[in-house]
C-alpha cells in the first residue's frame, strides 16, 4: 500500500489522479490532497477519500475554511504545500499544482527522497538544475506525467541515452492551427479555450492555444532528459495519438500511442516499473484513421522561438520566461489584453530582463517576481522603461 500526495487535487489531473487511485484501493491511499481555493471540491474529497492531511493553499480560503475532524490535520499556505510533499508517511507525490507555485513543491518532496509523478512542468522550467541537483543529492526520483514527456519516458527504455539522436514533441497546434494570422487580432478568450482534444485547465488550454505549451516543454525536456536543446524538436500532431517520439543515432523512431486520456501517463507513473490494465485505452485499430503530421509555423507561433532563446540565455531566463507568461495569460483570461499581445508582452520582458545564475531558489523565485513585475509595466505602458533588479524601479 503506497500513500498519495495530491497537489492540485481540483484541478483535471489531480482528478484523474484520484480515478487511477481508486481503481486501485489496495494499491494506494490517499494520504494528503491540497487545493488552492476550490473548498467545495475539498470537503467533497475529503468526506470521500478520508486524507490524513489537507492544505488550502490560499490562506484567504483556508481562514474561510471550518471543516471540522479530529482525524485530519489542516494546513495553508506555501509551507502547508510542502509539509504534505514532505511528511514522511508519504510515499509518492502527484504534484498538479498550476504554474510557478509548484516548484517549492517539488523541492520539498526531492529534499525528502519522495517519487515525484510531475506535471508541473514549471518546476523544471524555472529550477531544472536546482531541481536536478536536489533529486541527486537525496535520492529522490521524478516520473513524468505530462503526456508528452510520459512518452518520452516510455520510449527511451528502446535504447541508450548516448543513442539518442532527437527528441520530437507532439502538439495538436491548438485551436487556431489553421487559422491566418491576421484573423490573430480578434481571437476572444471563449475560442482560445476551446481546445480540440484536451480537456484541461483554462491556464494550460490558453498556453497550447499560443503553442507556449509545447515551448515550455522544450525547457522542461532539456532538464528532464539531460539532453542539448537543439536535441529536442516539436512537429505539430493534430489528432493527439502520438504524444512523442524518439529518433535514435540509427534512424530508428521510437513513438507512444494512446488516447489523449491522462489516466494512461498518471497510471504509469504511479506503478513504475509495473504497468496495470487499462480497459478504456484501446485505439480502435478495427476503423480506418489517419496520423498527420506538420512542421509548427513559428512565425503565427513565436512562443517556440522565445522558449529557445530563454533556454540559450539560461540562468533565469526560463523563469522570467514563464513569469511573463503567466502574467500574460491572467491578463488576457481577465480580457485586459488581446490574444496577439501575449506574444508582444513575453518578447518584450525577455529582450529587456537582466539573467542571473539560477544557483538557488531564492534568486528564482525574485526572478519570478521580477518577471511578473516587468510584465505589469509593459501592459501599464511603460514598455521603453527599463526595469533595474536591483532597485525595483523603471528606468529610461
Amino acid at each position: 500500500m503506497k500513500n498519495l500526495a495530491i497537489l492540485g487535487s481540483s484541478g483535471s489531473i489531480g482528478q484523474s489522479a484520484l480515478l487511477v487511485a481508486e481503481r486501485f484501493p489496495e494499491e494506494f491511499s490517499i494520504f494528503g490532497l491540497s487545493v488552492y481555493s476550490d473548498i467545495e471540491a475539498l470537503a467533497r474529497q475529503i468526506n470521500k477519500h478520508k486524507p490524513r492531511i489537507v492544505c488550502l493553499a490560499s490562506p484567504e480560503a483556508a481562514a474561510r475554511f471550518d471543516y471540522k475532524s479530529p482525524d485530519l490535520e489542516m494546513v495553508a499556505g506555501k509551507d502547508g504545500l510542502e509539509r504534505i510533499a514532505s511528511h514522511p508517511e508519504v510515499d509518492i507525490v502527484v504534484n498538479a499544482v498550476v504554474g510557478f507555485a509548484g516548484l517549492r513543491s517539488t523541492l520539498a518532496a526531492a529534499k525528502a527522497g519522495k517519487r515525484i509523478a510531475l506535471a508541473n512542468k514549471e518546476s523544471m522550467v524555472a529550477g531544472g538544475d536546482l531541481v536536478n541537483s536536489t533529486i541527486a543529492a537525496h535520492r529522490a526520483e521524478i516520473i513524468p506525467i505530462d503526456s508528452e514527456h510520459s512518452a518520452v519516458f516510455q520510449c527511451l527504455k528502446a535504447g541508450r541515452k548516448s543513442e539518442i539522436r532527437r527528441l520530437i514533441l507532439t502538439s495538436s497546434g491548438g485551436p487556431f492551427r489553421a487559422w491566418p494570422k491576421e484573423k490573430f487580432s480578434g481571437i476572444t478568450v471563449e475560442q482560445a479555450l476551446a481546445h480540440p482534444t484536451w480537456h484541461m485547465g483554462r491556464k494550460i488550454t490558453i498556453d497550447s492555444a499560443t503553442l507556449m505549451n509545447k515551448g515550455l516543454e522544450i525547457i522542461e525536456a532539456v532538464y528532464l532528459f539531460g539532453l542539448k536543446p537543439e536535441q529536442v524538436d516539436v512537429v505539430i500532431h493534430p489528432q493527439s495519438i502520438v504524444h512523442s517520439m524518439v529518433e535514435f543515432i540509427d534512424g530508428s523512431i521510437v513513438a507512444q500511442l494512446s488516447r489523449p486520456d491522462m489516466r494512461l501517463p498518471i497510471q504509469y507513473a504511479l506503478f513504475y516499473p509495473r504497468r496495470r490494465e487499462m480497459n478504456f485505452a484501446d485505439l480502435g485499430f478495427d476503423k480506418k484513421f489517419a496520423l498527420d503530421f506538420e512542421p509548427p509555423d513559428h512565425d503565427r507561433f513565436p512562443c517556440l522561438r522565445l522558449a529557445r532563446e530563454a533556454l540559450d540565455r539560461g540562468g533565469t531566463a526560463p523563469a522570467i520566461l514563464n513569469a511573463a507568461n503567466e502574467a500574460a495569460v491572467d491578463a488576457f483570461l481577465k480580457r485586459e489584453i488581446g490574444f496577439e499581445s501575449i506574444f508582444k508582452l513575453i518578447g518584450h520582458v525577455l529582450s529587456n530582463a537582466e539573467i542571473l545564475p539560477a544557483d538557488n531558489i531564492e534568486t528564482i523565485i525574485e526572478a519570478d517576481k521580477y518577471g511578473r513585475d516587468m510584465a505589469r509595466a509593459f501592459m501599464a505602458g511603460k514598455r521603453n522603461q527599463k526595469f533595474d533588479l536591483k532597485s525595483g524601479n523603471f528606468r529610461a
